[in-house]
């Protein structure tokens, strides 16, 4: 009889079980964030109506893991610069591995520097400050943190997706509208541009992750600086931002369009990178770390 029992109540909870799992099955839509509301499918008429292909479109935005990037976009609406410890880049440890990088991909950085003029030293700067030497590229999906932002240009999703932020990650709602709705239209830039390379390059726009800006690569690239400032640096026919070869090259090349050249002054230098991060600090331990790596010759 006690067998019967556990029979009859082990059946009764794997047809709960089972109900569970095809109601869950029923209303999950892929391109929403379980039943919130939030849905890409404004987005992707946009998309298609700016000229994307309807189907390709609908076949990356049906696939299971695009969905909204709520912890990481809050992440973003409060980052902030001032706060970053830059003091850990000019280490003696962070230093020597900068060193042991420029030896390895030694070939790499002079051919760049006498091709661009850029010295091999700020290139290996940037690589410390950005990726920690193409060790660090980021966890979030650069697909779904463009999408998510860019999807914020609407009122209904903006409220819908500040009631999902978890409490401890909230911040001041008034600065969070302020800065959802000038970022929507800078994300849906970044995000064209990001389909469009992962069409030109022949990637899986799914699979890419990086920053929780939506940077990626071992140069932290956004997308629409990959259209135009890559390049091929290995000379394989294509552009890889995760290839050392092809990073080294497309960082001299952003630095050199924003006039850095051969023997530039350091208040030049200084002008220049911040058009790369515009961020003071950011800059100045750039050219500090250039200068250990000069001095250290």
């Amino acid at each position: 009889m006690a067998c019967d029992r556990h029979n009859k109540m082990r059946g009764r909870t794997i047809l709960h079980m089972l109900l569970w799992m095809g109601a869950l099955l029923l209303f999950h839509t892929p391109g929403m964030a379980g039943d919130t509301g939030l849905s890409f499918n404004d987005l992707r008429g946009r998309l298609v109506r700016d000229g994307f292909d309807a189907n390709r479109v609908d076949k990356v935005y049906s696939r299971p893991q695009v969905v909204f990037e709520i912890e990481d976009a809050a992440r973003f609406f409060m980052h902030n610069e001032s706060k970053l410890n830059y003091g850990q880049f000019l280490s003696e440890q962070s230093i020597r591995s900068a060193k042991g990088y420029m030896e390895t991909f030694k070939k790499e950085l002079e051919k760049t520097e006498k091709a661009l003029g850029v010295e091999k030293e700020i290139i290996t700067a940037i690589i410390l400050v950005e990726t920690r030497l193409g060790v660090l590229l980021g966890n979030t999906s650069t697909l779904n943190i463009l999408s998510t932002m860019a999807a914020l240009s609407d009122d209904r999703l903006r409220a819908l997706f500040w009631a999902e932020i978890p409490p401890s990650k909230r911040f001041s709602k008034k600065a969070y509208e302020e800065k959802a709705t000038r970022k929507a239209d800078w994300a849906y830039t970044e995000l064209k541009a990001f389909l469009s390379v992962s069409g030109k390059e022949n990637f899986d726009p799914v699979s890419i992750k990086g920053s929780y800006a939506g940077a990626m690569g071992i140069a932290q690239f956004m997308p629409s600086n990959i259209l135009k400032l890559a390049r091929d640096g290995n000379r394989d026919g294509r552009i890889d931002l995760f290839d050392h070869a092809d990073a080294i090259m497309s960082i001299a090349n952003y630095l050199k369009h924003y006039r850095w050249h051969k023997g530039i002054d350091k208040k030049k230098a200084y002008r220049v990178l911040l058009s790369y991060n515009h961020s003071r600090p950011y800059a100045e331990t750039l050219l500090a770390i250039a200068e250990r790596l000069k001095a250290a010759k």
